[in-house]
């Protein structure tokens, strides 16, 4: 039966899939494909010049092609029926940017947004990030691991629009514009903290993120130990992981080879 609704309502408001154009579904099942990494799984990636403080960052497509025009189609043209399939993919990559499940059970994962400037969110009629980011966290309680969304990161400055800049540009931009919300730091704890947005290109904004959260102090919560075996607590928090839906393609060319030595490109560093 809601096939057939689909099938009127597209009659009467036509649709076309974001990524490829084909009339008469949302996202086509070639595009569904590309979303999720053709079935190679999330990766992680690493941009070169790679930023001073970027977490470990895993995503699932490059940025090219049908998954650069779901997001863009989500993001700049109000296709707001892409945040679930959009969400799906985010969440396969923050699985994999989380790790296994050691710690408390019920320690959820707390992904944290990369936040829009306000003019950014009025101009485009809503947060894109943040709407992804719900649909990540709905898609893993789903499949039964807790998991919630904590926007406590803001824009503490002025940042101009990062089209056309390069990565120094970038990391000049963003150096410093980021905080913590006041009291924010009592919401990250207990769980695993998971930087998330929908791309990483430069890694400018993941590097600036990861850094205001660094700077908060993650409060002391009773039976949940900070430190490991032989080390005391850490008085501030040091970020590590981040997941986003796509990263450049350039990114995915990076790999550890079996001694140890990362490969760029053809090239070792």
């Amino acid at each position: 039966m809601r096939g057939w609704w689909r099938e009127i309502a597209g009659l009467v408001l036509p649709v076309a899939c974001g990524g490829c154009g084909r009339p008469r579904t949302e996202l086509c099942p070639s595009c569904a494909a590309a979303l999720t990494g053709a079935g190679e799984g999330p990766r992680r990636v690493r941009p070169s010049p790679e930023p001073a403080g970027l977490p470990v960052v895993h995503a699932v497509a490059p940025y090219a092609d049908a998954v650069r025009a779901l997001l863009l189609a989500h993001k700049e043209r109000g296709a707001l029926a892409l945040a679930r399939p959009l969400g799906r993919a985010l969440a396969v990559a923050v699985e994999a940017a989380a790790g296994g499940t050691e710690g408390p059970a019920a320690a959820p994962l707390l992904l944290v947004p990369v936040p829009s400037s306000r003019r950014s969110v009025r101009a485009r009629g809503h947060d894109p990030t943040r709407r992804i980011a719900l649909a990540a966290a709905a898609r893993l309680r789903g499949a039964g691991r807790p998991a919630r969304v904590v926007p406590v990161l803001r824009q503490r400055r002025y940042v101009a629009d990062q089209a056309g800049l390069g990565a120094r540009g970038r990391l000049a931009n963003l150096a410093g514009a980021l905080e913590v919300v006041p009291g924010g730091g009592r919401l990250l704890g207990p769980g695993k903290v998971v930087l998330v947005d929908d791309l990483m290109t430069t890694g400018a904004s993941l590097a600036e993120a990861a850094r205001a959260l660094g700077a908060v102090h993650r409060p002391v919560i009773p039976g949940i130990p900070h430190g490991l075996p032989g080390r005391p607590a850490q008085h501030g928090f040091e970020q590590r992981q981040a997941a986003v839906i796509a990263s450049s393609p350039a990114s995915f060319e990076i790999n550890r080879n079996s001694s140890g030595t990362w490969i760029v490109a053809g090239g070792e560093r």
